[in-house]
């Protein structure tokens, strides 16, 4: 089952979705949302699969939304506004459906989230039963490969990421929320916008900030929760 949630502040939209998704017995509602604020509150609490996301919604946008998760669920962007498609693929989503979309469009936009959800389960299978688990980094025209255990920390730097490892760093020309697919989410969490850690490698968690090795990591407002969920 795809467990999915609706964030979208027009009640026609969440019905039109429910209504196609009710034809489809592997699609799972779990919840309405009506702002991203209430739909972060969600999330905090549940874990679900795929998310049917609006872009203009009062006081927080969709793509704002987007770039506060940690451990993103697959995305399906539902929006009357295509000039944000390419901000959206920049950041990981499946799907950009422009409304209206008909039902044939919908299903396809869900095959591609089941079959990206069907690799996921593979790949992350895989990486919990080999502790030596590696992934490449490029580094401007050199690919390195490097084991995940050996990762302290990710850190936004612009248009780069800097993977800050026991031994070295690698600087790498891509986003925080595309190096997150790379990760498995039983090994690595997102604390701060521009910042993914280790949780084998936290020292000391004091107030507003997560200790590892010499380095002192900011927790931001926005994922407080997740390092509360981590220590309960």
């Amino acid at each position: 089952m795809i467990k999915y949630i609706i964030v979208d502040d027009e009640t026609a939209s969440h019905d039109n979705i429910k209504d196609y998704a009710s034809n489809l017995s592997y699609l799972s509602f779990q919840k309405s949302c009506y702002n991203a604020f209430e739909a972060l509150e969600y999330l905090n609490k549940h874990s679900i699969d795929l998310i049917f996301l609006d872009i203009n919604m009062p006081k927080l946008s969709g793509l704002e939304f987007l770039k506060t998760l940690s451990n993103q669920p697959k995305i399906i962007i539902t929006t009357a506004y295509e000039e944000f498609a390419l901000e959206g693929y920049e950041l990981n989503i499946e799907d950009y459906l422009l409304k209206p979309f008909n039902f044939s469009r919908f299903v396809k936009s869900v095959s591609k989230v089941s079959d990206a959800l069907a690799n996921k389960s593979i790949s992350i299978q895989n990486s919990e039963n080999n502790e030596d688990a590696k992934i490449f980094i490029k580094e401007d025209k050199k690919y390195y490969q490097i084991k995940l255990n050996d990762i302290l920390f990710i850190e936004a730097y612009g248009n780069y990421v800097k993977i800050n490892m026991v031994d070295r760093i690698i600087v790498s020309h891509q986003t925080l929320t595309s190096f997150t697919h790379n990760l498995p989410v039983n090994q690595f969490i997102r604390v701060h916008k521009s910042f993914i850690i280790s949780i084998d490698k936290i020292e000391l968690i004091e107030g507003n900030r997560i200790d590892i090795q010499n380095h002192k990591i900011p927790i931001g407002k926005m994922y407080k929760l997740n390092v509360n969920r981590l220590i309960k």
